[in-house]
């Protein structure tokens, strides 16, 4: 790890923060190091201070927003953390087939979607749920990463990704090799609509969901910002929806707009429907 000044430093979280409203907590100072390297080498600089001199001197806009980029954490697999999906599909999805019965539609958001895996995954799951057979199921994905969110566009993965977390039929039945990685098929990406978007921001449209995966995201933020994200999901959730948070996350001391569902440890559900 480089010798990075607290100067430095903060000129880096700084920039992140005010842009995406995630911080880089002490803990994880190891990344500033990681995440820019391949930067470092691509414009011939020797060390972290010459970076952070030029971007803090905000006379090139074009490089702090790739160092933003950079300093964005995209981890992602497809149908991560298996229980949580399960706790899904059988606790929450068949409450919500029931609710939506009369107008035989369901809205979903998956916020914070790095690069799509999470996305693909609740299409591929809603694909095969039969009591959603001529339904209409709208897939809204967004992320603060542009450049996440052109990849989770184009739906192609490597090797790698397309192994991680993604059972071969599935593979097989949804995505097609290309070169050397694998690409969704036209009718896997359709179910889905992609858009850059910032939690803090109003929701997307149609701004009313019937479930929310923000799932290991919010604990990025600062207090303050955690209580402005869950106002703006509080208020896309519709009345009989579920929010999905990251196994490491809770609405404990952070929100009085959400409490955890009694019924399904895991899932939480608005106070005020």
């Amino acid at each position: 790890m480089s010798d990075l000044s607290p100067a430095s430093t903060r000129v880096f979280s700084a920039i992140l923060e005010a842009r995406t409203g995630q911080q880089i907590s002490p803990g994880r100072r190891w990344r500033i190091d990681v995440a820019l390297a391949p930067l470092l080498r691509a414009r011939g600089w020797r060390s972290l201070e010459q970076l952070a001199a030029q971007v803090g001197s905000g006379r090139d806009p074009a490089l702090a927003e790739t160092v933003v980029e950079a300093l964005l954490n995209n981890e992602t697999s497809f149908f991560r953390d298996p229980a949580a999906w399960t706790l899904f599909a059988t606790r929450a999805l068949p409450g919500l087939i029931e609710a939506r019965t009369a107008e035989r539609r369901l809205r979903l958001w998956s916020a914070g979607c790095a690069t799509g895996q999470e996305a693909f995954s609740l299409a591929m799951l809603l694909a095969d749920e039969p009591r959603l057979a001529g339904w209409s199921v709208d897939i809204v994905a967004t992320d603060v990463s542009r450049a996440a969110i052109d990849r989770a566009r184009e739906g192609l993965f490597s090797q790698f990704e397309i192994q991680r977390g993604l059972p071969a039929p599935l593979m097989l039945r949804w995505f097609e090799q290309e070169g050397e990685g694998w690409r969704a098929v036209p009718a896997l990406r359709r179910r889905i609509r992609f858009h850059h978007h910032s939690l803090l921001e109003p929701a997307p449209a149609p701004a009313r969901f019937d479930a929310i995966f923000c799932r290991n995201v919010l604990f990025y933020f600062a207090d303050a910002v955690r209580t402005r994200a869950f106002d703006r999901l509080a208020g896309a959730l519709a009345g009989e929806g579920v929010l999905m948070l990251g196994a490491g996350e809770t609405v404990i001391g952070q929100t009085t707009h959400f409490a955890s569902d009694a019924a399904a440890r895991g899932l939480y559900r608005r106070t005020q429907p």
